[in-house]
């Protein structure tokens, strides 16, 4: 009965996120209209491979769109004074926090999916979908993750948290191996990718679709797990501060 619950209390934040949230301007501005525009910004004008460039351009998807759901979410809420009136609800604030992430996470997948099936359609590729798929649900569970986490700041003003995202965001997409693939790079270079959960997800989609990696398949897995559980866990413990200190 409680996982029961549990699950229905999951349901009604999800979809109440969704119908509100999915077309905000911060949302469409940062989770679309971004990733589309820093690719052209790289592509336009180069000779570059986009065969080769295209994982890379999918996992950048992936990551903005899942990640720019969750900053939103509390702050506007606090905005409004209806984060308040969530929980009064018969609900825990770890419930709250699992129907931000999927909500983040569905409309990650809602846009990427497309995405990829058109690099399917219209590229030469020959493609292990299940290893594609696999890589799509579980990098957007991480990533919607940390965009939950980067709204634990007490702030009232999500312009502020929408800020403090992308100063997070846009070096984890550079240090990632996305324009530099992760076999060129060496050193500190080499070092500071694997600090960004986007390189696993990199990694994973060329596996996926060209059948070369670099990294151990189930590592990489095993990894964006861990870092999903890490901004979970951290999420919880900076929300539930806030929480009872009333911000």
């Amino acid at each position: 009965m409680k996982i029961k619950y549990f699950l229905r209390s999951v349901f009604v934040v999800t979809a109440k996120n969704i119908v509100i949230y999915y077309n905000k301007p911060p949302v469409i501005i940062f989770g679309i209209l971004f990733p589309v525009f820093l690719f052209l910004a790289f592509y336009l004008g180069r000779e570059l491979n986009l065969h080769d460039f295209f994982p890379g351009l999918l996992a950048m998807s992936l990551f903005f769109t899942s990640s720019s759901v969750g900053p939103l979410i509390t702050p506007w809420e606090k905005q409004l004074g209806t984060y308040e009136r969530l929980l009064s609800f018969p609900v825990t604030l770890k419930t709250i926090i699992v129907g931000d992430i999927f909500a983040g996470m569905l409309f990650g997948l809602v846009i990427s999916i497309p995405v990829a099936a058109a690099g399917m359609t219209f590229i030469e590729f020959s493609p292990n979908y299940f290893i594609v798929f696999l890589s799509l649900v579980f990098a957007s569970f991480c990533f919607s993750s940390l965009g939950v986490l980067l709204a634990s700041p007490a702030v009232k003003s999500p312009s502020q948290i929408m800020m403090f995202s992308s100063l997070v965001r846009f070096p984890l997409i550079f240090i990632s191996g996305i324009f530099i693939p992760l076999e060129n790079l060496s050193g500190m270079g080499r070092v500071l990718a694997h600090v960004s959960p986007v390189t696993y997800l990199v990694d994973l989609l060329f596996l996926g679709f060209t059948g070369i990696n670099e990294l151990p398949v189930a590592l990489s897995f095993i990894i964006l797990l861990a870092f999903t559980a890490f901004f979970f866990y951290a999420a919880a413990s900076f929300h539930r501060k806030n929480h009872m200190k009333g911000l």
